[in-house]
């Protein structure tokens, strides 16, 4: 099984001058720590105007900071949103092609949809249209990256017309493509779509063996890739804190993860939020002292079973391992654990924990890769080869039309009138009807 880490920059109330600066920094170091160490995977979330949840709202930039800090780690996004109200396709497809080359080809491709509130109607999309919407930028920002050029596309969400997206990735056709899972519907639809499942629920053993093998099941009989590729995968998460002594690892580890499941609970599910004034943690601190069945619920919301001792680890990431998991997500940061404990965390993890895995990876991953060799070229069979077009028409200068429609804009401003929206129509229309 490999192992990854999660980037979400929590950062609880009360601020101070200085403290996400000092967050951002701290985050860096980790990784570095990580990929030393040997974990082989960063995973950096995408939200926005969620306070003191998370503070990543530019992914890309985190990661192509952590890409001139390492060498071996994969950068994954974890994830981009792809709705085109608050990411347009052409440029994720930039991004993440430029990202892929100056780390050396080390890019994962998570896609989500978002789905609070708080984001969605930030930028204006409505609730009932980020599922089609995230489909359909998925299926064309693929196309993208490996398509010489792009033939132009007009959809319900986004058009543009025909253009060679530059730069061009290093892996080929493109990324691995992740789908953001929260249960189980979303990770059979990652299946069906030839997509690693990045399943951001909490869940044990037992729950990740059920999940794991309908996750095969659908990607070995119902695969229609989405993308130019499959990669099929699965990745769980869980909250982590590892130290010598279990009460200590409980102490540090806890609360943070718990404020995990309630940051969640409050964006997405029951909460009430008046942007730049909630307290978040103030709320989070003043909920009533637990039951011993209700404090372990909330344990098993923010996955507990990563904290412990090294011992308590081992058994119960090997109980995983065993359920099929590929990868486990390491929820390292949470509410307001130490930077000087997160790092010794890892640390003795990479020393004590780490290895155990290690030593049987190569041949786990020699014994899957022969197990689903022919589902994965029946899967390939199946992905739709985009049509390239058969003349590619030029795309002239504004002057060079201006001068043919007779217009003067001697200040070189696009013409903004009905007839160069009608142009640009056409265009588009006209790459579409060459293609059919």
């Amino acid at each position: 099984m490999k192992f990854g880490i999660f980037i979400d920059l929590q950062m609880p109330r009360p601020w101070q001058e200085g403290d996400e600066s000092r967050l951002f920094q701290e985050a860096l170091e980790q990784v570095e720590l990580a990929d030393r160490i040997g974990i082989d995977y960063v995973w950096v979330q995408e939200h926005h105007f969620l306070e003191e949840y998370c503070h990543s709202s530019a992914p890309e930039i985190f990661l192509a900071a952590c890409s001139q800090r390492t060498k071996n780690i994969r950068l994954g996004h974890g994830i981009v949103v792809m709705s085109p109200k608050f990411n347009h396709p052409a440029r994720v497809a930039e991004r993440l092609a430029t990202l892929d080359i100056i780390s050396g080809g080390r890019v994962e491709w998570g896609a989500g949809e978002s789905g609070s509130r708080m984001e969605l109607e930030g930028f204006g999309v409505d609730f009932v249209d980020k599922r089609p919407m995230w489909a359909e930028a998925v299926q064309e920002t693929a196309k993208m990256m490996c398509m010489e050029p792009y033939p132009g596309f007009q959809g319900k969400y986004f058009s543009m017309p025909h253009r060679n997206v530059v730069p061009k990735p290093l892996q080929k056709p493109h990324p691995p493509i992740w789908a953001a899972c929260s249960n189980r519907d979303s990770l059979n639809l990652a299946a069906q779509l030839g997509m690693g499942a990045l399943t951001f629920a909490f869940v044990n053993a037992d729950e990740a063996k059920f999940w794991v093998e309908e996750y095969y099941e659908t990607f070995k009989n119902k695969c229609a890739p989405i993308g130019q590729a499959v990669n099929p995968n699965v990745a769980m998460l869980t909250g982590f804190m590892c130290d010598n002594d279990y009460e200590t690892a409980m102490d540090r580890g806890q609360e943070g993860a718990q404020f995990f499941a309630f940051g969640l609970g409050h964006y997405w599910r029951d909460g009430t939020h008046i942007p730049g004034r909630t307290d978040l943690w103030s709320e989070f601190k003043k909920k009533p002292e637990f039951d011993i069945q209700q404090m372990e619920r909330e344990r098993k919301k923010a996955g507990m079973r990563g904290i412990g001792n090294p011992e308590q680890l081992i058994e119960n990431f090997r109980a995983l391992e065993e359920a099929g998991v590929d990868q486990l997500i390491l929820l390292q940061q949470s509410g307001n654990y130490r930077h000087e404990h997160i790092c010794k965390s890892m640390e003795l993890f990479g020393r004590e924990v780490l290895p155990q895995f290690k030593a049987r990876e190569a041949k786990r991953v020699k014994v899957k890769q022969d197990e689903l060799a022919p589902f994965i070229a029946e899967a390939q069979r199946n992905i739709k080869q985009p049509e390239q077009l058969k003349e590619v028409p030029p795309v002239e200068a504004y002057p060079l039309i201006w001068n043919r429609m007779g217009t003067e804009n001697p200040q070189g401003i696009p013409d903004r009138r009905p007839g160069m929206t009608a142009l640009w129509q056409m265009q588009v229309g006209g790459n579409r009807s060459k293609k059919q």
